[in-house]
């Protein structure tokens, strides 16, 4: 390893004894840097804090061995592929089994969530790539292409595609919105291994068997680099946080490429041999290998290793003069556009499809999953903390300490671990430090007192006054209970009227529904102006997708903008669903009706039919600004606007 006065450039930080049996599958968190999961042959899947010696949580579940395992963007959810075809994803925050998705014939070779909807992409031995949706616990669409196993999968940054990589040594890029192959890249010789998304240009990355690394133009579909000549291939590459370079983990070191031209900024020797994982923290570089049941973790400083044109170039010395120029970056192309772009226009989306298959191994299915929290404060401190502002590891976490140098000697209270402050200065957390742990508990300071969210579920009491007019200027009087009572029951009468009126519209919108006129109840729903009714009425048609009939969307799609721009939040949530179902129904008969050549001679049914597909339009792109303009937001409902927005795209 290389060094350079006290510090070093490369070091070896833990060796872990991971699973009972051979470990099989591998996964950094990318967002923090010091979450690992280990999948074994075992069947389990071990959750770890980076150079912390005790697992924090054992998954269990499979009845066959785990192939590949996945972090989602949030670092919250995790998901698992097993031997048998099956996907189990676990919510990490509450320590249970959340998703158990069957489907594929074979090994579930690769694993990918998108990183703005609930959805999981997994490739497999036998070939195909699924598309699932997590809350609904299903396949939502199938691509077909590969002819051969599926190594890697990746969406891209702005969650419009997903690049895959096969054993048939091709690349393929697919369209979500349209479900179907965007571009094929076949100049690999050797297996692909892993493929990776530039973090802002359309630019990708893939490694190959070949020992090639090549760098693909997503504009013009076309190879702009290759390094070649390399003694192993590359099993795990990662571009830097700014998309400067490509970090390419080899078996005996880390090679750092740049592109147009392409060139190794540096060569750094680590012995980490095959290399699963790369993540990047705090200008660090970790990586993590594994051999049999050990599982090994590497860190190599990043403020010590070339990554622009300046450094070294091929293989010449460090202190050689350098007249290549350094990487143009986004001047070059594109950049994403998040959470959506516009660099195509979909015609078609995807329903769901029927792919509900049970695997092989069915009985897979009625094995329980659990969590067993192995070690319970490392478990709080990760999924559970205090502070729910921010998580532990937390974002900005402090880099792992270089080892001292052979032969020498750290006094005792250089092995102490500092405390990092929180909002309560009495509060400790741990730092994590390289060769011991050190909790400070100070017991005479007085608990963390709580604190009640401003954005609470349940009251905390209540005060009369609050219910009184005030009069403003007047000082606070006395209240007495007769006139408490008294003005209370003004608004209860208030109440029993808007309740008795409401009652009212039901029964008229009821005997219209007990003809089976859909339409028609839904026009009586609407004429009543009572927007209660039609969320009510709403709410049961969303439970049976057959009763969505094209002439139900011109009524429900004015009263979907209104839903929408609700303030209250079950209105909401209803739009949403009924925007989504509608969408997944009717919009790919939309698009075609609008696109298809002019009929020959009278057809008064298709000249109908075209007209409600126009009028739908319009009110669709009404409404796919208002999305758009909701898909910023945080939260639960940020994330089902950004799903809406990504199946509108196609209307840009």
């Amino acid at each position: 390893m290389a060094t350079s006065g006290m510090t070093k450039t490369t070091w070896k930080l833990q060796e872990i004894v991971a699973h009972a049996s051979n470990v099989s599958a591998l996964a950094l968190g990318k967002s923090s840097g010091r979450l690992l999961a280990t999948g074994g042959e075992d069947c389990r899947v071990n959750l770890w804090s980076v150079n912390k010696p005790n697992c924090i949580m054992s998954l269990t579940g499979h009845t066959s061995p785990v192939e590949s395992v996945r972090f989602s963007t949030s670092e919250k959810l995790i998901v698992a592929g097993s031997q048998s075809g099956s996907l189990r994803v676990w919510n990490m925050e509450e320590a249970k089994i959340q998703r158990t998705l069957m489907g594929h014939k074979a090994n579930v070779c690769s694993l990918d969530f998108h990183p703005y909807g609930e959805f999981v992409a997994s490739g497999s031995l036998d070939t195909n790539i699924k598309l699932w949706d997590i809350r609904r616990k299903g396949c939502v669409f199938r691509y077909k292409g590969h002819t051969q196993a599926v190594r890697c999968l990746r969406f891209s940054p702005d969650g419009k595609w997903l690049a895959s990589s096969s054993d048939d040594h091709t690349v393929k890029l697919w369209d979500l919105s349209a479900g179907k192959l965007m571009a094929e890249f076949v100049e690999h010789t050797g297996p692909v291994q892993i493929v990776e998304f530039h973090p802002n240009e359309y630019l990708l990355a893939s490694a190959s068997g070949d020992r090639t690394v090549r760098f693909w133009d997503l504009e013009k579909f076309q190879s702009v680099g290759c390094m070649e000549g390399e003694a192993t291939p590359f099993r795990s590459i990662l571009f830097s946080s700014d998309g400067g370079c490509l970090f390419c983990g080899g078996r005996e070191a880390l090679r750092v490429y740049g592109w147009e031209p392409e060139r190794c900024f540096d060569t750094v020797p680590v012995a980490w041999g095959k290399v699963s994982d790369l993540s990047i923290c705090s200008n660090q570089l970790i990586g993590v290998s594994c051999s049999q049941s050990n599982v090994s973790s590497f860190v190599v400083d990043l403020n010590r290793v070339k990554m622009t044109g300046s450094g070294t170039v091929g293989a010449l010395p460090k202190d050689s003069p350098v007249t290549q120029p350094a990487p143009t970056g986004s001047s070059l192309r594109r950049n994403y556009e998040r959470p959506s772009t516009t660099c195509t226009k979909p015609k078609r989306y995807p329903l769901t499809c029927c792919c509900h298959r049970v695997s092989p191994t069915s009985d897979d299915e009625e094995k329980e999953s659990r969590a067993e929290i192995q070690n319970p404060e490392d478990y709080k401190e990760i999924f559970q903390p205090k502070n729910a502002i921010s998580r532990t590891p937390p974002r900005n976490s402090e880099p792992f300490p270089a080892p001292p140098e052979d032969g020498k000697i750290i006094a005792p209270h250089v092995l102490r671990t500092p405390i990092i402050r929180t909002c309560c200065p009495w509060v400790p957390k741990v730092r994590i430090g390289f060769t011991r742990h050190v909790l400070f508990v100070f017991p005479q300071m007085p608990p963390c007192p709580p604190v009640i969210s401003a954005a609470r579920n349940e009251p905390i009491g209540l005060k009369v006054a609050d219910f009184l007019p005030v009069v403003k200027g007047s000082p606070p009087a006395e209240v007495v209970d007769e006139d408490a009572v008294c003005q209370i029951r003004k608004g209860h009468d208030t109440m029993c009227m808007v309740l008795t009126s409401r009652m009212r519209n039901l029964d008229t919108v009821r005997a219209v529904w007990s003809t089976g006129d859909v339409k028609t109840s839904m026009d009586s729903a609407v004429a009543v102006n009572d927007l209660s009714v039609v969320v009510d009425l709403l709410n049961i048609i969303n439970q049976k997708a057959s009763l969505w009939k094209l002439d139900l969307c011109l009524s429900v799609l004015p009263q979907i903008d209104k839903l929408l721009q609700s303030k209250y939040e079950s209105y909401m949530q209803t739009g949403c669903v009924s925007l989504k179902l509608l969408l997944q129904r009717f919009l790919p008969l939309i698009t075609d009706m609008l696109s298809a050549p002019p009929s020959v001679g009278v057809d008064i049914s298709r000249e109908e039919r075209l007209t409600k597909c126009k009028l739908c339009y319009k009110q669709l792109k009404s409404l796919y600004m208002l999305v758009k303009s909701r898909a910023a937001q945080s939260g639960r409902y940020g994330s089902a606007f950004r799903e809406l927005q990504l199946l509108m795209s196609g209307l840009e």
